[in-house]
């Protein structure tokens, strides 16, 4: 049924769960899965005495190549075929539209993400990355809630 798989992947553990998730969809269908990280950089203040914007992007960088390296070792475990993207988003780009761009240009058929439950004013002011995904994709989404797994996780504790 599904032989694209497109899942958007940031380091969360929500996000580790959609990534899961798209693993055993992508084992159950034969599919492709392409893991998508997208770099936020958000405002360097340039002018701040003391402050050096070259570390935090480095080191931002860095978390993008490791999470990267994590989902290619874990496809690879699982015998899925695929290639993870990682893009740096400048100031001004909004996440979910490069989301969207990405998965139709990889000709996916479903995209898989995690939602983060953000709450309250920051939610209204700016909804969620997932929510605004929802609103714009035009191939089936999966959301894979905050909550899910959680059952699981705390019997094995």
């Amino acid at each position: 049924m599904f032989k694209r798989i497109f899942v958007a992947i940031d380091g969360s553990r929500t996000s580790g769960r959609a990534f899961t998730a798209a693993l055993d969809l992508a084992v159950t269908h034969q599919a492709i899965v392409q893991p998508y990280y997208v770099v936020e950089s958000g405002p360097m203040y340039f002018d701040l005495p003391g402050y050096d914007p070259s570390s935090l992007h480095a080191s931002l960088m860095e978390q993008g190549a490791s999470l990267a390296r994590e989902a290619a070792a874990q496809m690879k475990a699982r015998g899925v075929t695929g290639e993870v993207v990682t893009v740096e988003a400048t100031a001004s780009d909004d996440v979910a539209t490069l989301i969207i761009d990405a998965a139709n240009a990889f000709n996916a058929d479903l995209l898989i993400m995690g939602t983060h439950g953000r709450k309250g004013f920051q939610r209204l002011i700016l909804g969620s990355v997932a929510e605004r995904c929802l609103r714009q994709a035009t191939l089936p989404v999966l959301l894979i809630p905050s909550a899910a797994g959680e059952a699981v996780e705390k019997s094995t504790r």
